[in-house]
Parts: structure tokens; sequence; C-alpha cells
């Protein structure tokens, strides 16, 4: 019997898959595994170092005298899968429960069943992983949101729970040589049971176990779905050993997976046999879901689709265009919703001013389409310059990058005026341009100590505020437009006694900066570096500030906060409390979003009707007409961090040359408005040029990964 030895650090779902170690080992997760030099553990200061020994299957074949407990995944272990992908399965699922909602007299698309089962998969993996990554994601509580966003009745969760089950008796085998060997330990009085990581519960888990191996195989199954822990963070070994009153080293985990079955439960000191599962059959399954994908797609995007006739005004254009698009971003933030009320101590704060908007369109959503959600919500005070604070305050240097971003060629004085009140005379050298590398030296002054001060106190009564809204959550979900999640960076760093999370519209690094936090930001409708033409929905890259502007109300941004006369935090902004404001106030955009959904009937029209929407939105973005320049022209924009300044999106027709309007159109925010506007008659070649400047990035970018 060889041994290996094992150096880890708690895994997590968010670290790498996989990275290279100096020592010449692998890391997978967080657990390193390789021989250590002479035979030893290795000669650094290595932490969680312990000798296993390296067992194989041939080791069942003998009795296990050490072990008072076998434990076997279920999946591609004791169950074998005949290389239909899980894509298959659940698209050959809904169809079946498409044919049972017809005999019901309630029809339904497969189509549309098939993609509010993967919105509902998708939304609840991404908010558990948000969250930490604890827990599991129940098939059960799927199924139900799934029925929920289509207005189906609770009474079909359950037929479709059985369908589940037929279909997965399709696409499994027995293990039997496997199960025999268990068989042969638990008749000489070891006790065998399952382990698995899987949506459904123990009892379902078992159904799948006897249908193939008959009853009597295992004395107990453990599902993460029943027991809220999952194998990958070790939880739920730790919870079976407990159960089962056995000693760690005195345990014997198998299965197929690396990380879950292998280096996790050896780094608690179970001993281990892996089980890999074929990598031809790894191949076949995944082809076997892209072809699948594939051909729904193809048959989903082949049916006639009633396009967008051209609109003339901007409260029309709300309602047709973006009133689909806002309805499908807040049925993805009701999946996230739902799946993070699970966490007890979450609260979901969203953020002035775009954030107001968003909780306008999305209570009108929960309270047209019958859609709860117990999580505590509420709306927050907060600006980059509120955040930027704490980050000052904290002296983090996550805020430095930020400020020379912003501030590039000012001075330490315009810095010092837009995180101050601005009442601080400053000597001379506060007029130097600013350097981020200086800033915290030049408040550590004597000039600059009363700077500090300001931005203390300003940061105190935000701590206040944050007491005030979110109370004792240990979660803090913030909601926002998006991209580049400065918010979360500088929150994360300035306050490290929470933890933060932000869910928004889309996520892009359009700044270059570090991304370290982007584990902890989420875009539920975009994630993309750019523009890319064969991914209709990242066309708001091109055209940010039309996002931001729909869901804006008409406040000034967050730059002062105070104590009220009631003891509240107030702010310049105003009240922005849910129904003291009307984020729809002189805004026909989102007047029109609101309209469109004040007027739905179910989910499964706002899925219908998103998708001729994004492609209405992305002709109107990238080959504007002059209706279209009209309907998605918005006022100057504010550049914001305690600034007055505006910057037009498009700016006014001028009459200068070619050359010069050539080189204005650079600095433009919508570029291509921007050439519809100036150049009506070359817009047409001019923009082509553009989009295939657009594709060959998007080429580009694919071979440089």
């Amino acid at each position: 019997m060889a041994f290996v030895y094992v150096c880890y650090t708690l895994p997590s779902a968010r670290m790498r898959s996989s990275s290279s170690d100096a020592f010449g080992g692998n890391f997978l997760s967080g657990i390193w595994i390789g021989a250590g030099p002479s035979g030893r553990a290795g000669s650094g200061n290595l932490r969680g170092v312990c000798w296993m020994p390296r067992r194989s299957l041939d080791d069942l074949n003998r009795p296990l005298h050490s072990i008072e407990l076998i434990a076997t995944d279920v999946f591609d272990t004791l169950l074998l899968r005949n290389g239909l992908s899980r894509r298959s399965r659940v698209i050959a699922g809904e169809k079946i429960f498409a044919r049972f909602l017809q005999g019901q007299g309630s029809p339904m698309c497969p189509d549309e069943l098939i993609r509010a089962r993967l919105l509902a998969e998708k939304m609840a993996y991404r908010a558990l992983n948000m969250g930490g990554g604890r827990g599991e994601v129940c098939l059960s509580d799927v199924i139900s949101r799934q029925a929920a966003i289509l207005g189906l009745s609770r009474t079909v969760i359950e037929k479709r729970i059985a369908i589940e089950i037929e279909v997965e008796k399709r696409a499994l085998f027995a293990n039997g040589d496997f199960a025999m060997l268990l068989r042969r330990h638990r008749q000489a009085g070891v006790r065998v049971v399952a382990i698995t990581d899987t949506g459904l519960s123990g009892e379902k888990v078992g159904e799948l176990i006897d249908h193939f191996h008959g009853p009597g195989l295992l004395d107990e199954i453990y599902s993460s779905a029943d027991m809220k822990a999952s194998k990958r963070q070790g939880d739920l070994f730790s919870l079976v050993l407990k159960a089962e009153s056995v000693d760690a080293s005195r345990a014997l985990h198998i299965g197929d997976d690396l990380l879950a079955d292998c280096l996790v439960p050896k780094s608690m000191g179970i001993q281990t046999i892996h089980m890999p599962k074929n990598r031809l059959k790894r191949l076949v399954s995944r082809g076997n879901g892209a072809l699948a994908e594939g051909l729904r797609q193809v048959k989903s995007g082949s049916g006639s689709r009633r396009a967008i006739p051209p609109i003339g005004d901007q409260v029309h254009f709300g309602e047709h265009v973006f009133g689909p698009i806002v309805a499908e971003f807040c049925l993805f933030l009701w999946l996230y919703g739902q799946q993070a009320s699970s966490d007890r101590d979450a609260t979901m704060l969203f953020c002035a001013r775009g954030g107001l908007g968003i909780r306008e369109a999305f209570e009108r959503l929960q309270s047209v389409l019958d859609l709860p959600l117990s999580l505590k919500r509420e709306n927050i005070l907060i600006s980059r310059l509120i955040a930027a604070r704490s980050a000052v305050a904290a002296r983090s240097p996550a805020v430095l990058d930020e400020l020379a971003r912003e501030f590039e060629c000012a001075s330490f004085a315009a810095v010092a005026h837009a995180l101050g009140n601005g009442s601080c005379d400053l000597p001379d050298k506060w007029q130097q341009v600013f350097d981020a590398s200086r800033f915290f030296d030049m408040l550590d002054t004597t000039a600059g100590s009363a700077v500090a001060q300001d931005i203390d106190s300003q940061n105190d009564c935000f701590k206040i505020h944050i007491g005030q809204i979110a109370g004792d959550a240990k979660r803090i979900i913030l909601c926002d437009t998006g991209l580049y999640g400065s918010t979360q960076r500088l929150l994360s760093a300035g306050l490290p006694e929470h933890r933060f999370e932000t869910v928004q519209f889309a996520r892009c690094n359009y700044k270059g900066l570090s991304e370290d936090h982007f584990p902890n930001v989420a875009g539920l409708v975009v994630e993309d570096r750019f523009y890319n033409p064969f991914k209709t929905r990242t066309v708001v890259l091109r055209y940010w500030h039309i996002i931001e502007s729909l869901f804006e109300p008409a406040i000034p941004s967050v730059k002062t906060l105070s104590m009220g006369h009631d003891g509240m935090v107030i702010g310049n902004s105003g009240e922005i409390r849910f129904g003291r404001l009307d984020p729809a106030a002189g805004n026909p955009l989102l007047t029109g979003a609101l309209r469109y959904i004040d007027g739905l009937s179910s989910g499964a029209q706002v899925l219908g009707d998103a998708d001729r929407a994004w492609q209405r939105l992305k002709q109107a973005i990238i080959n504007p007409s002059k209706a279209d320049v009209i309907a998605l022209g918005v006022a100057p924009r504010s550049v914001d961090f305690g600034r007055g300044e505006f910057i037009a999106t498009v700016a006014p027709a001028t009459r200068a040359g070619m050359a010069r309007k050539l080189m204005a159109v650079k600095s433009q925010l919508w570029r291509e408005g921007a050439i519809a506007q100036e150049f009506p008659r070359l817009k047409p070649a001019l923009l082509r040029a553009v989009g295939m400047a657009h594709v060959l990035r998007g080429f580009s970018a694919k071979l440089n990964r």
C-alpha cells in the first residue's frame, strides 16, 4: 500500500479549478497533492500536511479490519450514466412535462418550460455560490420556482419530480461489480452508506438505487439536499461522521470526483478511493449536451417571431423594448432572491440611484405575477463617493487606483474637496497633481487631518445608516445597475466586518483594474469583457449609459449624509425609502417599462417578449435610425464622484470639418448614435466598419485566452 501526503486549505466554491505549484504538485480548489523531496512532506512551512494510505479498489477484495464505515458516492460511482448529458435529460423531462400539462388543460410550450427550468437552476446556483457555497440547491425548490414564474399550480411539482426520476432511470445503469463488493463488506458487519451531492432527496436517491440494485444494499443515504451541506465544502462529511458516531480515520469514502470524493475527505482524515470517470465518457456526455442545446436553440429560433415595429417616442420604446428586458432582469433577481432567502441572515439593499428604479420594477413584477419573496429589502443611501470614504477611512489601498482613475490630472485639493465637505483651507502643496501613492501621507499632515476628519465623520454616519437598514444581517446583497462593481470593492475594503455581495444588470471590467472582487459581483444579465456581436445582450456595453439612465430617478447622486430629526440618517438626495419616491417621474423610458410590467399575465410572456426586445435594442444601438436616436437620447450624464460636471452622451451636431467630426466621434458615449447624427449619408459604411472592428476584436480575444 503506497502513501501520499496532502497539503490543503479549506476548499471554496470560488477557488480556481487548477493551477501549478512551485513544488511540482497540483492545486485543485486549494488542495495540493504531490510527492515531497526525499519522501518527506516538504521543507517549507506547509500547513495541514498529513500522511494518508493510498487505497485502490483492489483493497475492497480483502477484509478491511480498520474500517467501520464505507461511504460511497452515488452518481457515476454506484450508478453509472449511459452518456446522456444533464442538458439532454432536462430537455427530455420538460417535453414529457409539457405533454402532461397539455392533458391537464394547461398547455405550455416545451421551450418555455426548458428555459424557465434552466434559469431557475442557474440563478439558484449563482446565489448559493455567492453566499459562500454552503448548502445545496434542492430540485423541489427549482421546480417550485419554475412553476411560479410560469404561473403553474404548485400541485404539479410532485408530478414533475416523478418525471425527473423516470428520466434518470432511463439514463442510468447499475455498477454491479462494485455493488457486489459493498454487499460483501456489509455482510461482514461494516456499515455501508451513500453520501451524495444532489438536488434530490435521500428518499428519491434511494428509489433510484433500489430500482437498479434492489433493496438492502445500503444502511443509510445522506443527501446534500436533505442535510443542507455539501461534500465539496466538507460539511456533509462532518455531519455523516457525527451521525454514524465513527472516527474519520476509520471511515472509507469512494467516489468519482477528485475534489469532492477524494481530496476534501482525505484532508479531513478520511481514507478514500478515487474512481475517476472515463475521460471518453466525459467527452461523449459534453458533446451530447452541446448537441442537445444546439438543436433546442435552432428549434426555438426557427419559429416566426413578431418583429417590433418602428417606435417614435420614448414611452412606447420603454414599453415595447425595455419593458420585456427589465421584466426579464426582475425575474432573474427574484430567482436569485428566492435562493438567497434560505439564508435567514440575508437582506437585499437597493442602491441609490439606479437601484431605486430597479426596485420599483421588481416590486411591481412580484405583485403582478404573484411572486412573493420573504427576503428583507430596503433602499440604501450609497454612491461610489460614499463607498470610497469607507475605504479611505480604513486606509485601504483598493481605493487608490479608483481615485487615480477618476481624478487623473486633477489636484490633491480636488480629491480632498470631493471626499471632504469642501470647507478646508488647504496649503499650496495640495494644488499639486494628484499622486495616489502619496494621498494617505497627505491626509496624515496637519492640513490633511481636517479632510480626514470630514471623511471619518461621513463614514461614521454611513455605518449608522447600514445598521439602521440592515440590522444584524450577516449577508448583505447590494442591488445596482453595474458595471465594474466599484461600490462592492470599496465597501468590502472599508467595512470588512460586513459580508457584501452585489447583484447587478451587467458586470464588465471596463476600467482594467483588479478583479479580486468579481467573485462577489454577479451580472445577472451580462458578464463579458466587451461587446460581442455574437452575444446579443452584450450590446448594452456599447451604450451602457442608456441602462443607467433607464433606472435612475431624477435625484442627485448621494454626496453627504446627516442625522435627521427622527434619528434616521438622511442624504442630500432626499427621501429614497420605497413608496416615498416615484423613480419614473420625468423618466419616459422607465414609465413605459413599468406600463409593460403592469400588463403582464405570466413569466412565459416575459421570456418570449424579451428575445424580440433584445434584438430590437441591438438594432437601435448599433444601427440607429433617426427615431432610435431620439428614443435613446438621454440627458447629459454626471461624472459623479463628488463633482458637478456633466458629459453629453451624443454631442449636438456641429458644422466642423469631416476630420474633426470623425475625431470627435471617439469621445462620444454612444458612438453609433453620434455617427447617425453627424454622418447620415456615410452612416451605413461607417457603422459596418465599426461592426467589423468589434467582430475582429471578439475573435482576437478568443485566440488570446
